[in-house]
């Protein structure tokens, strides 16, 4: 079989249906790769947990087989200095093992009452505008660039650019030689911003990273530039999908409403219950390698399902419904092994206080259009699932 790369969704929160099929029926199965390589699709919890942390398998650049052809990506070439997410140890382990120490659960914390700052900042100009209003433009695409540009101690001077550069990115309208420009106009400001780090350091993720490790100025261009979109994409649809769950699950939203200390359990179910990864990783193998029973060669790419894991059954009970009140202990919604998402703590402090205080500032929110109506993003090259639209009213 090849991955239903097209199947429909059933609406904005749910993944396809086919996948919980096919990971009933087999949750580790062949599937044909682009150009006709044959892998293997995981779509069960412990499958896909047992991949992410076995180190034979490859998160290399180099060995990436896609599921579908993809004009203009990498096809057998190593990742660029400093893009640590597409290397393996002891690589990866030279670089990640130098940027833990900005990413603890402590230092995210400390950056709190700036990341509360910018949200509130969002929330008035909403206030100020009025309904009906955009929730993406607003509200969930402003928080998470103005954070990262505020985090990375970026220039106020250039903080246009990599807004408007990583609207681009976002943007469903924006064609690839488009999306390509835009990174190219972020990349181009990091090295005279790294060097300024280096001369006048302040309280920033950049600075820490640029005067406690010893990378280069390339490296530290690719790390900045990995780190600043990887954190963006992602939190921004996961706020926004998060307040379309919520909003399309009433029930859920009151008991938020009703015990503003359920945000925590509520982030963590939003986290499982949307995957917003909805494609991928892919790993590969490195030797011959069986699991669950089944025997993947060496040179076997593996796509992993992310919705279909953190909806498995056997690992979460009615796992269909969101309930904010649930323990998710586990879910792998930032992945797994020794690649689990670096700047995981900080998007669960961006989408805690992003949630707690909207549904605080205005308790009536609601949907401005039928739940129908509200149109995804295309899904046939992005790894991140969203909305292009979330139209709010209170």
């Amino acid at each position: 079989m090849s991955y239903p790369i097209t199947a429909p969704r059933p609406d904005a929160a749910n993944p396809p249906e086919i996948l919980r099929t096919l990971r009933d029926e087999d949750p580790l199965r062949p599937m044909t790769f682009a150009e006709g390589v044959q892998g293997w699709l995981a779509t069960g919890y412990s499958a896909v947990r047992a991949v992410l942390a076995d180190s034979r398998f490859s998160a290399k650049q180099e060995l990436q087989v896609l599921p579908v052809d993809a004009p203009g990506a990498p096809k057998g070439i190593p990742a660029q200095p400093g893009v640590f997410i597409r290397m393996d140890p002891p690589d990866h382990t030279r670089y990640r093992s130098k940027l833990v120490a900005e990413f603890t659960v402590r230092r995210m914390n400390q950056f709190e009452p700036r990341i509360a700052a910018v949200t509130q900042k969002a929330l008035d100009a909403m206030e100020e505008m009025g309904p009906p209003a955009d929730l993406i433009r607003n509200f969930a695409l402003p928080i998470p660039s103005l954070v990262m540009c505020d985090l990375f101690g970026i220039p106020a001077e250039n903080r246009a650019d990599f807004e408007q550069s990583m609207a681009v990115t976002d943007s469903f309208d924006s064609t690839p030689e488009e999306v390509q420009a835009a990174y190219a106009t972020m990349l181009a400001h990091f090295p005279p911003l790294i060097e300024s780090k280096r001369k006048n350091p302040t309280d920033d993720l950049l600075s820490g990273i640029v005067n406690n490790t010893d990378f280069t100025v390339e490296e530290l261009t690719n790390i900045g530039l990995t780190l600043f979109a990887g954190g963006f994409e992602s939190t921004t649809h996961m706020i926004a999908l998060g307040v379309y769950s919520l909003l399309t699950n009433p029930k859920q939203a009151d008991a938020l409403r009703a015990d503003p200390s359920l945000v925590d359990s509520a982030v963590e179910e939003l986290l499982r219950y949307l995957s917003i990864v909805h494609r991928g990783p892919i790993r590969v193998a490195l030797e011959d390698v069986e699991v669950k029973g089944r025997l993947i060669k060496k040179g076997q790419p593996v796509m992993m399902s992310f919705p279909a894991a953190n909806r498995d059954p056997d690992k979460y009970e009615d796992p269909e419904t969101l309930d904010v009140t649930r323990t998710t202990r586990g879910h792998l919604a930032f992945g797994h092994g020794v690649h689990q998402c670096i700047g995981q703590q900080l998007a669960r402090v961006e989408i805690r206080i992003a949630l707690g205080a909207l549904f605080q500032r205005f308790p009536m929110l609601r949907l401005a259009v039928p739940a129908e109506e509200v149109a995804m993003k295309d899904q046939l090259f992005s790894t991140i699932h969203g909305l292009q639209k979330l139209p709010v009213a209170w």
